[in-house]
C-alpha cells in the first residue's frame, strides 16, 4: 500500500469546493440596486468579459468597477460589490465542518480565480474558518495570472512561505489540479463534502 505523504499544509479553492457561487443570484442583487435589466447586467459583467480581465488582473479595482457601473448606469462602490458577490455565494457548511475538525497544526489557505476585491468578501462567506485563513487567502487578480496556469500555483506558494511537497490542493476544476501536480503539489479533485472527506482520509488528515 502507498504510504500518503506527510501533509502540512491545505490550500483550498473557493468557489465550487469552500461555497457554492450561483450567477443568477449576484445578478438579481446588481439588478435591485440599480434598477437595470438582468439581461444588461449579465452582458456587462460576464459577456464582455469585464469579470475575467478583472480575475486575471489585468484592470484595477477602480476601473472595474467604474466599468461596471458605466455598463448598468449606476455607480457601483466595493461596499455594493461585495454585497452582490455575497448574495449569490454560500458556504457549504459540511464543507466548512470537516475543516474546522482539521488538527490545528495544519496551515490553511485558499488560491481562487477572483479579483481582489474577494479577498474582502470571502472571510465574510466563510466566516466560521476565517481565523485559520487569517492573511492566507489570494485572488488570481493579485498574482495576474489565472488558474491552471503552472506559474499562479508557484507565486502562491512562495507568497504563502509553503514548500509544494507537504502541501495538499484541493479543487473542483480538474484542469486545476492538473496545473498544480505540474509544479510538484499534491492536488485532488474535491466536488462536496462527501469528496472532501475521502480526500481528507486518503492523505490521513481526517
Amino acid at each position: 500500500m502507498r504510504v500518503p505523504p506527510r501533509i502540512e499544509r491545505v490550500l483550498f479553492d473557493f468557489d465550487g469546493v469552500l461555497a457554492h457561487y450561483h450567477h443568477e443570484q449576484r445578478i438579481a442583487h446588481l439588478v435591485a440596486h440599480a434598477g437595470a435589466e438582468h439581461e444588461r447586467v449579465r452582458e456587462v459583467l460576464f459577456t464582455s468579459g469585464l469579470e475575467t480581465e478583472y480575475d486575471g488582473g489585468r484592470i484595477s479595482t477602480e476601473l472595474y468597477l467604474s466599468r461596471l457601473g458605466e455598463g448598468i448606469a449606476r455607480a457601483i462602490d466595493e461596499d455594493t460589490w461585495i454585497a452582490s458577490r455575497m448574495a449569490g455565494s454560500h458556504a457549504d457548511t459540511a464543507v466548512l465542518d470537516q475543516i474546522l475538525a482539521l488538527d490545528a497544526s495544519l496551515e490553511l489557505g485558499v488560491l481562487t480565480n477572483n479579483g481582489l476585491l474577494m479577498a474582502r468578501a470571502i472571510p465574510r462567506i466563510v466566516a466560521p474558518i476565517h481565523p485559520r485563513l487569517e492573511g492566507r487567502v489570494i485572488c488570481s487578480g493579485a498574482l495576474q495570472l489565472r488558474k491552471p496556469e503552472p506559474r499562479i500555483y508557484t507565486l502562491a506558494l512562495e507568497q504563502l512561505g509553503w514548500d509544494a511537497t507537504r502541501t495538499l490542493f484541493v479543487d473542483d476544476v480538474f484542469a486545476n489540479v492538473q496545473g498544480a501536480r505540474s509544479v510538484g503539489l499534491h492536488a485532488e479533485t474535491v466536488t462536496d463534502a462527501a469528496s472532501l472527506r475521502q480526500v481528507f482520509r486518503r492523505y490521513r488528515l481526517a
